[in-house]
């Protein structure tokens, strides 16, 4: 039954706990989508602080700019390379791998950066928007849904980029969210939905 919160941490890292009480031996792959100034980032790395959480983030998986093709662009949720993520970290983590070896994008070079070694723990994090792609959904056991009000978003975005910055995001990222989210029945598909929205 999905659970809506206003935002308790409490909350969240009790339903974590009894998922990782539940199967000792079982790694736990938990993934945090919804909109981009919601607080993704933010749970992620308290969860991280709280309970020694490994977090992987989707804006590592960003689009190399050889497969940014109009038809995939033109695609709900396409513009994250999950296929990468599927193959190099979800499906690793699942079958209990004890090292990931993987690349990460760098947005300002617009390529992979030299691979990175990553030895996850029983509790694994996945933040970022495309986290609960179609492909991506069901490898989880518990999905988190965040959003927040529009007036907030633009506001927080406003102050995490600069103004400059968030004309970008009002006027390509934020759409192509939206549509995803839509299309692909994003909060749906997710455990609970947590609000952040203070007006």
């Amino acid at each position: 039954m999905k659970e809506n919160y206003s935002i308790s941490s409490a909350t969240i890292l009790n339903r974590i706990h009894s998922l990782m009480d539940r199967d000792r031996d079982k790694r736990v792959i938990v993934a945090i989508d919804g909109r981009c100034g919601a607080g993704k980032t933010t749970l992620a790395q308290d969860l991280e602080e709280q309970i020694g959480a490994t977090v992987f983030h989707m804006d590592d998986f960003f689009l190399r700019p050889e497969q940014r093709t109009r038809e995939r662009l033109d695609t709900p949720g396409e513009n994250v390379d999950h296929e990468r993520f599927l193959s190099e970290v979800l499906e690793p983590l699942r079958n209990g791998a004890l090292e990931l070896p993987y690349q990460k994008f760098d947005c300002k070079s617009q390529s992979l950066q030299e691979a990175v070694i990553i030895r996850p723990g029983k509790l694994c994090i996945v933040e970022g928007s495309y986290s609960c792609h179609p492909a991506l959904v069901k490898k989880y056991d518990y999905r988190i849904f965040m959003t927040v009000s529009p007036k907030e978003q633009m506001e927080r975005i406003i102050r995490r980029n600069g103004p400059e910055a968030a004309k970008v995001f009002e006027s390509r990222w934020i759409p192509l969210e939206e549509r995803y989210f839509s299309v692909c029945t994003v909060e749906g598909q997710c455990d609970c939905v947590i609000n952040t929205s203070k007006f």
